[in-house]
């Protein structure tokens, strides 16, 4: 374990944020994880693949970043397979090696960034599936006792990009290892949401595998959202916003051409990018950052942008759209500082 002193944080942030870090480390294993607590020099800030991050700030304390690597089958039915992956393993990479073994349940969540370990505390999802819907159970460090503690499902309290971990454990716990369960055979496949249809129909699909799945997810995302190598951002910044049936009525009524989905009996989404675009956010750059062109949801760095530029832009979105149509947005993103 080497403990760097003053690290950049901007390689380890897709925003691109030159902040800094007053001391860094990286973990390999739970052992060295407990070591760098030994050594820590608080507060301490846990990284994964700071893709759904926000730095408002340099770091006064210690990031430890996940690299506990290893993706292991270590059960399998006729019809299902469990494997254990290591908290620091890239999530899409992940992804792919899943299709490459046939197993599917994880085809629609192709390119999200980020890491394995910080999947289940946003409860990543995308096109109809969320990581819930493959989950089994996770490890987990507690930073105060230094325990190492399993949450299934059920603990992890799940909710819309939420969790235990968004919440009361926020920061207090270390996520090392996750086990998912994916299907071998006669798969679920989810093309209902977005236009999955559309491409797998272009390109002329009529029986689509896992595998084609994936390949349309890629498309739709790479068309949509900016690669953050070449353009800092944390993809969508803002969650799709819930409102109830009443506040629904009432909201449709005055907007008879926005796109919705029916949640529940009482309960609807509507697209976040929908509401910023129509408020007249989408291509619009203040200063050195602004709302992507292609898509309202997504804020970037156009460079030089600091995070708390970033936050301020973020904040008058929000507040536009509260006041246009009444619905409040509020972050996917982790604002840190």
């Amino acid at each position: 374990m080497q403990l760097q002193e003053n690290v950049s944080l901007q390689p380890f942030n897709t925003f691109g944020l030159a902040t800094k870090a007053r001391f860094f480390v990286e973990v390999e294993d739970e052992v060295t994880f407990l070591k760098s607590l030994d050594a820590a020099k608080p507060p301490i800030l846990l990284l994964g693949g700071g893709s759904n991050m926000l730095l408002k700030n340099d770091w006064p304390g210690l990031v430890i970043k996940n690299a506990i690597r290893g993706i292991e089958v270590v059960e399998e039915t006729d019809d299902t397979v469990l494997i254990k992956i290591g908290g620091g393993e890239n999530w899409h990479q992940l992804v792919l090696w899943s299709l490459e073994q046939n197993f599917g349940g994880l085809e629609n969540l192709s390119l999200i960034p980020g890491t394995v370990g910080a999947a289940p505390i946003q409860n990543i999802g995308a096109y109809g599936v969320e990581l819930k819907d493959v989950f089994e159970k996770l490890e987990a460090v507690n930073l105060e006792d230094r325990s190492i503690q399993t949450f299934d499902k059920e603990t992890c309290r799940f909710g819309y990009r939420d969790s235990i971990f968004k919440q009361e454990l926020k920061g207090k716990v270390f996520i090392s290892r996750v086990w998912l369960r994916l299907s071998k055979q006669n798969h679920s496949l989810h093309m209902d949401y977005g236009a999955i249809r559309d491409v797998l129909a272009a390109d002329q699909i009529e029986n689509p595998t896992i595998q084609d799945i994936s390949r349309a997810v890629i498309q739709i995302r790479s068309s949509k959202l900016p690669d953050p190598a070449k353009l800092g951002n944390s993809g969508s910044f803002f969650k799709n916003p819930e409102i109830s049936k009443a506040a629904f009525e009432v909201f449709i009524e005055s907007f008879p051409d926005a796109p919705f989905y029916k949640m529940g009996e009482d309960l609807f989404k509507i697209p976040a990018g929908w509401l910023i675009e129509k408020a007249g956010w989408k291509g619009k750059k203040i200063g050195n950052t602004g709302s992507h062109k292609d898509q309202a949801l997504v804020l970037v760095n156009y460079g030089g942008a600091t995070g708390e530029e970033i936050w301020q832009l973020a904040l008058a979105i929000q507040d536009s759209v509260e006041k246009q149509f009444g619905i409040t947005i509020s972050p996917e993103v982790n604002v840190i500082g």
